[in-house]
C-alpha cells in the first residue's frame, strides 16, 4: 500500500478523517502530522512544529529516540505478541522486576499488571481494590481525571461532558474536595487550612453521612492533578489522605499515568512527599515512549485475585514492554534529571518571569519538572476559558503544539529531551501572545 502521509494535502486527511473516525475524537488544532523526529512533528506540507505536549505527555523520549527505536526493532526480529494470560514472555517479566525495582517502598513481593492505557490500569485498580478488601465503595477526587471507561469514568470528576449521556455509572463511587492553592488562597484559606478542610470533609461528612469507612475499598488519587490542572497539592494532603487509609484498612492507589516515567524530575511524582507510599501504583503514557502499555504495581499482598479474574490479551505487548524497558534506561541515565534541571532551572523561572511582567493575565504557574501550567485569568484572578484558547491558538498559529487543563490553564509537558533553546522559543512566542491579549 502507498505512503500517502505527504502526497495528500492536510485538508485532504482531514475531510477522509471526518467521514470515517469517530467524532467524540476531539480535535484543537487542524493538525495533520505526517512524520515526527525529537521535538517536532511535520505536517504533510512539511510545516514543522515544536511539541510542548508530547502527545498528551507519552512521547517521553521524544520521538523517534534511535535507542528506543533499536529495541523496538530488536523485539521485531523475535516475538511480536504472545497472550500474557496464556503463555511466558521474558521481556514482560524483565520489565515488571524494572518497575518493582522503582517502587521500592512495595516491597520484594510486590506484582505488576500489564494492559494498554491509563483508563485499562484504572480499572484493573478498582476490580483489585474491591477484591482484595472486599468492600464495594471507592473514593476519588474533585477535578480528578482517570479515563473514559465506565470505572474510570466514574471516578473523574474534572468536566461533566466526559459523564454526560452515559448513566448509569459505576455503583458506590465518591468525590471529596482536593487542595487547590492558588484558588484556596484567594478565597482567604491558606495551604494548611484548606487541606485541614479536604480531609475533615473525608471524615466528618463522608465516612459518617454518606459511606462508612468500612465500606470503602480504596482511594484513588493522582499525585498531581493532571487534567483537572496540572496541580500541586500540599504534601500534607497526601499523607493525610494516606493516615486515613490506613486508620480504616483502605487501600491507596496512587494514579501516575501522567506524572510518572520521570516527568517530574522523579520516576513518580509521589516521591516528591517524603514519606507517602501508596499501595498501588498506576503507570501508563510516558511508560512506553508512545507504544501503548500501562502497568498496574501493587504490594504483592494486595495483589491476591485468582488466576482468571483480570487479563488483557494485548497487555504487556513484547514491543511495548521492550520499548519500556529502553525508555526507563534512558529516564534513569539523564532524562528525569533533565526534567528536573530544565524545568527547575530554565522553563518555571522563564514562565514565572512571565507571571510577574503579565499578571493581569497569568494566575499562577505551577507544577514540578516538566510538569508545568500556567492558569489564564481576567484581573488576576477570574479564570479565562477565553485566554486559554487564545493563547494555545496563538502558540499554534506560531508553530508550537501544547495543551489545555482545567478550564483555564495550559500545560507544558514536553518530551524529556527538551532543551533551554526550545524553552527560550516557547517563552518568546508566549510574550508576543500575552502582549495582545
Amino acid at each position: 500500500m502507498p505512503d500517502d502521509s505527504t502526497t495528500l494535502s492536510s485538508q485532504q486527511w482531514i475531510s477522509k478523517d471526518q467521514a470515517s473516525l469517530s467524532p467524540s475524537y476531539t480535535r484543537d488544532f487542524p493538525l495533520v502530522i505526517s512524520h515526527a523526529l525529537g521535538m517536532h512533528l511535520y505536517s504533510p506540507e512539511g510545516k514543522q512544529y515544536l511539541d510542548f505536549g508530547a502527545g498528551l505527555a507519552v512521547c517521553s523520549t521524544g520521538h523517534r529516540h534511535p535507542k528506543v527505536q533499536a529495541a523496538i526493532e530488536a523485539q521485531l526480529n523475535k516475538v511480536w505478541h504472545v497472550s500474557s494470560s496464556d503463555y511466558y514472555e521474558p521481556t514482560q517479566i524483565l520489565l515488571a522486576e524494572t518497575l518493582k525495582r522503582l517502587a521500592p517502598w512495595l516491597g520484594e513481593d510486590a506484582k505488576v499488571y500489564f494492559g494498554n492505557s491509563g483508563a485499562e490500569a484504572t480499572e484493573a485498580a478498582l476490580k483489585l481494590a474491591r477484591f482484595h478488601t472486599k468492600r464495594p465503595a471507592v473514593v476519588s477526587f474533585e477535578r480528578g481525571f482517570h479515563g473514559r471507561t465506565f470505572g474510570a469514568m466514574s471516578l473523574t470528576a474534572s468536566k461533566p461532558h466526559y459523564q454526560a449521556g452515559f448513566a448509569p455509572l459505576v455503583p458506590q463511587v465518591f468525590h471529596a474536595p482536593y487542595p487547590y492553592p492558588f484558588r484556596d488562597t484567594l478565597s482567604g484559606v491558606d495551604a494548611e487550612t484548606s487541606t485541614h478542610q479536604c480531609l475533615a470533609y473525608i471524615e466528618e461528612t463522608l465516612f459518617r453521612q454518606i459511606a462508612p469507612p468500612e465500606t470503602i475499598a480504596a482511594f484513588v488519587v493522582e499525585a498531581i492533578q493532571g487534567e483537572g490542572g496540572y496541580i500541586v497539592p500540599p504534601d500534607s494532603f497526601l499523607l493525610g489522605v494516606q493516615a486515613i487509609a490506613r486508620k480504616h484498612g483502605i487501600l491507596v492507589v496512587c494514579d501516575e499515568v501522567q506524572s510518572g516515567v520521570g516527568r517530574t524530575g522523579k520516576f513518580w511524582a509521589c516521591q516528591h512527599v517524603e514519606g507517602f507510599e501508596p499501595d498501588v501504583l498506576l503507570s501508563a503514557k510516558g511508560l512506553a515512549s508512545g507504544l501503548p502499555l500501562s502497568a498496574v504495581i501493587a504490594r504483592g499482598g494486595v495483589m491476591d485475585w485468582q488466576a482468571g479474574s483480570h487479563a488483557s490479551t494485548f497487555g504487556g505487548n513484547p514491543l511495548a514492554c521492550a520499548s519500556a524497558l529502553a525508555t526507563i534506561a534512558l529516564v534513569e541515565e539523564s532524562l528525569a534529571e533533565n526534567a528536573r534541571t530544565i524545568g527547575e532551572t530554565v522553563l518555571k523561572p522563564a514562565l514565572e518571569a512571565l507571571q510577574q511582567q503579565f499578571s493581569q493575565h497569568i494566575g499562577e504557574v505551577r507544577g514540578r519538572g516538566l510538569m508545568l501550567a500556567i492558569e489564564l485569568v481576567e484581573n488576576g484572578t477570574t479564570p479565562s476559558p477565553k485566554k486559554q484558547e487564545a493563547v494555545l491558538q496563538g502558540l499554534f498559529e506560531g508553530g508550537i503544539v501544547a495543551v489545555g487543563c482545567g478550564c483555564n490553564s495550559v500545560r507544558f509537558c514536553p518530551p524529556l529531551v527538551v532543551e533551554a533553546v526550545h524553552c527560550e522559543t516557547l517563552i518568546n512566542a508566549l510574550k508576543s501572545i500575552l502582549l495582545t491579549l
